[in-house]
């Protein structure tokens, strides 16, 4: 790369470069947050507020003032300023590499690759004429091949890193919307550059054999990242980050990368995003070069990035008519093809077209490879003149700066886009499933991982499992170092420290988990006061969109096999998140030493009930059963209590008689609730028990002692209970059950099976389903 051949101070330099690049780097970042303040009320995103403090630092405003230009732009700046969006480049494209959902992707690259390509495809096709108009006014009579690919690139490219900082600020990066934009505008990207890279090696055999050279050393940095992330997990077995050396090396090979590629005339994109995607994710190397690079990309990186392509905008090169009126063709071109495109494509996938009109906005963001490509030599030692390079520059960031708003117009607008399924009833048994499991110290790990264990037991059923580390805010709290008192690898914050061993414990479990499973788990830690957790804890599942959360028991089993009250405090808070809970909700009351086993690599079959009495808690309990039932190791059965008296109905509406409105309105939907409930269990039945993936069984009970001696026959069965938290109403199967009841939390059926009285082995699942409303609440609890 040419630029890092020289970067040092020039006699013609009036001041030092490095100087007045890390200047311009901090004007950037303060007007940018300037801006974000300015724009966050009108829901605009951070990426525009940084293209626009770009703009105001360059050509256009500040830059155009003699001082100022004098100080900005020197002899040997734009070499500094091409070397930092070098680095800045490097590191953000191997961060989402390493931020890939990779199963995401492998599941959609259907629907992904016919939404990317659409679009471009179009542009390409349109784009011919436009290629002819352009080279005819700007006069290429050489390079025309160069030329073509340039204008190509520019009307098909996609940028990712704003489409996804832009997704991410409006906090859709975890809708379905968002994720799919997100890696449409990846496979775009990506596909621009191999496509422009294979024809460019086509072109001489020293092209083509330097292609192979950067193909066969990004291999080989892909194998020995393997080796060296398991060496350094098994170094630091007992710390929580590997140190800052061990970082130091991949980024050093990386970067070493990095540079040969562009050295050689290639850009280094493509290899570190695979690099980052083909590198481990299990283990102490991923999580600590997550930790490091997720904020700096985030809050220096991407921001310094995006601020540079809005400063080298000058507003003054399109006041000439000509150059006003490509401008403008060109822009309508990129826009209008990437449209049609993209809503004929979203017609074919029979995507909602208010989701398809967003995501074909997104993906007309532009500001990545196609910056690179204009300012990349067509030929060594030659380069674009003036003329195309500002045009081009003047299109790309225009035409940002015009989608962007307008993206962020939509997404305010769009709330629908953002809703997801809060409950597993509604859940497409074969949808993605999204929860967050919570513990707050290690041995509430175990019984988390064997429910994720056995939720994600089918391939056909993808999960997507969340882990919380909840972690009490001390009152006060003081570091007993100094910064240069820290050992390698330490981190100075005193957030980090919060949790203490526990969170080394709690990640050795995880990574356990995950290397004999497979299964990813997203790990985060929240400090808060207890007091407040619960509020934090529901609007980060809100922010998830899982739909369901579960919980630990605030007793645990000791030794000798007794319930121990370990935390009163998480009593509380599991009462708070249940009535605010923006989604369902499952106690787990773990008895890990006799009941339920992770069922991935256990040698027998785990025995799991579901008690089924009636209700939407129930159901919801039935629902989860589904997902599980898939899971190879175990063996559910459904047990169905049913009242042996035939006029129950009746009965509930007369003792009811004198009680509120409120209640007698209720009642009168009991009907609808049995058909509801007769329905639901039906179609299990049908799907699951008719093919043998689980069995049913049925219970006549006629009042709470019948249901109590049923559940005392079954009692050392099972390894796992799972059972509906309440919403029977006056249910004749649970009368009288109140008079011992001790945790409402776990509802009238839950709480008897986790008092010492049943004395059962088995661990137990209690599950509230999503109350959409307090008058759901009200009316549906037992």
């Amino acid at each position: 790369m040419e630029a890092t051949e020289q970067l040092m101070c020039q006699p013609v330099d009036a001041f030092n470069p490095l100087i007045t690049t890390s200047f311009q780097v901090s004007c950037i970042l303060v007007i940018s947050h300037i801006f974000h303040l300015l724009l966050k009320p009108l829901g605009q995103p951070g990426p525009i507020a940084q293209l626009l403090a770009g703009v105001v630092v360059g050509p256009t405003f500040l830059s155009r003032i003699n001082k100022v230009e004098d100080f900005f732009i020197q002899a040997s700046s734009a070499k500094y300023y091409q070397f930092f969006s070098f680095i800045c480049r490097m590191l953000f494209m191997f961060s989402i590499g390493l931020e890939t959902d990779i199963p995401y992707l492998k599941r959609n690259i259907r629907v992904v690759s016919i939404v990317a390509g659409a679009g471009s495809i179009l542009a390409c096709m349109f784009g011919g004429p436009l290629v002819w108009l352009l080279s005819k006014v700007f006069r290429v009579t050489k390079q025309r091949f160069e030329f073509f690919l340039l204008i190509l690139t520019v009307l098909a490219n996609s940028a990712s890193p704003i489409v996804i900082r832009m997704i991410a600020e409006s906090k859709f990066d975890t809708a379905d919307l968002g994720r799919l934009a997100i890696y449409c505008s990846l496979i775009n990207e990506m596909s621009c550059v191999a496509v422009v890279g294979m024809l460019r090696a086509f072109t001489s055999f020293s092209t083509f054999g330097s292609a192979i050279l950067v193909t066969l050393f990004t291999v080989a940095l892909v194998i020995v990242n393997k080796y060296l992330s398991y060496f350094f997990n098994k170094r630091n077995r007992n710390n929580r980050f590997v140190t800052n050396s061990e970082v130091f090396v991949i980024i050093f090979l990386l970067t070493s990368l990095s540079l040969f590629a562009e050295w050689i005339g290639y850009t280094a994109m493509t290899s570190c995003f695979l690099v980052g995607l083909m590198f481990p994710r299990e283990g102490k190397t991923a999580r600590t070069l997550l930790h490091k690079l997720t904020y700096a990309v985030n809050t220096f990186i991407l921001p310094v990035y995006f601020g540079y392509t809005g400063f080298q905008f000058d507003l003054s090169t399109i006041f000439n008519k000509l150059t006003l009126a490509l401008t403008v063709l060109m822009i309508l071109v990129s826009v209008g093809t990437r449209i049609v495109g993209t809503l004929a494509a979203c017609h074919y996938l029979k995507i909602p077209w208010n989701e398809s009109l967003i995501l074909a906005f997104l993906l007309n963001l532009k500001g990545n490879y196609d910056l690179i490509l204009i300012s990349t030599a067509p030929e060594p030692k030659m380069v674009w003149s003036t003329d195309i390079h500002n045009f081009l520059l003047t299109v790309v960031v225009l035409n940002t700066l015009i989608i962007g708003p307008v993206v962020a117009i939509l997404f305010n607008k769009e709330e629908s886009c953002a809703h997801y399924p809060t409950t597993l009833e509604i859940l497409n048994p074969e949808s993605e499933l999204r929860m967050l499991a919570c513990v707050y110290v290690p041995r509430h790990v175990s019984g988390h991982v064997s429910l994720i264990s056995a939720l994600g037991g089918c391939p056909n059923a993808p999960i997507k499992p969340y882990l919380v580390h909840l972690v009490e805010l001390p009152k006060k709290r003081k570091s007993k170092l100094m910064y240069h008192q820290l050992e390698d690898g330490d981190q100075f914050s005193d957030e980090e420290e919060y949790g203490g061993n526990d969170v080394l414990e709690i990640n050795d479990a995880v990574d356990s988990f995950t290397s004999e499973t497979k299964i990813l788990i997203h790990q985060s830690k929240l400090v808060s006061s207890f007091l407040t957790i619960n509020e934090d804890l529901c609007n980060g599942a809100e922010d998830l969109r899982v739909s369901i959360i579960f919980l630990p028991f605030h007793k645990h089993q000791r030794i000798d096999g007794k319930m121990e009250n370990s935390m009163e405090e998480i009593r509380t808070i599991n009462q708070k998140v249940i009535r605010h809970a923006p989604c369902s909700v499952g106690i787990f009351v773990d008895r890990g030493q006799t009941g339920f086993q992770q069922p991935h690599g256990s040698p027998s079959v785990q025995n799991i009930a579901t008690l089924f009495f009636g209700g939407p808690d129930d159901r919801e309990a039935l629902a989860c059963s589904k997902r599980i039932s898939m899971h190879s190791q175990v063996s559910l059965t459904v047990i169905r209590f049913i009242p042996t008296t035939s006029s129950r109905h009746n009965s509930w509406i007369n003792d009811a008689s004198h009680k509120d409105e409120e209640v007698i309105m209720a009642i009168s939907n009991v009907g609808t609730e049995n058909e509801i409930d007769n329905a639901f269990v039906e179609t299990f039945y049908n799907r699951y028990v008719a093919q043998g993936k689980a069995s049913f069984v049925e219970k006549y009970v006629s009042d709470g002692l019948g249901t109590v001696a049923a559940l005392r026959e079954i009692a050392e069965m099972y390894s796992l209970f799972i059972v509906g938290k309440g919403g029977r109403g006056n249910s004749p199967l649970t009368t009288g059950m109140s008079d011992w009841e001790e945790c409402p939390e776990l509802g009238l059926v839950g709480d008897l099976l986790a008092s010492s009285e049943m004395n059962i082995s088995g661990s137990i699942l209690v599950i509230q389903r999503h109350r959409h409303s307090e008058t759901d609440t009200g009316l549906l609890d037992d």
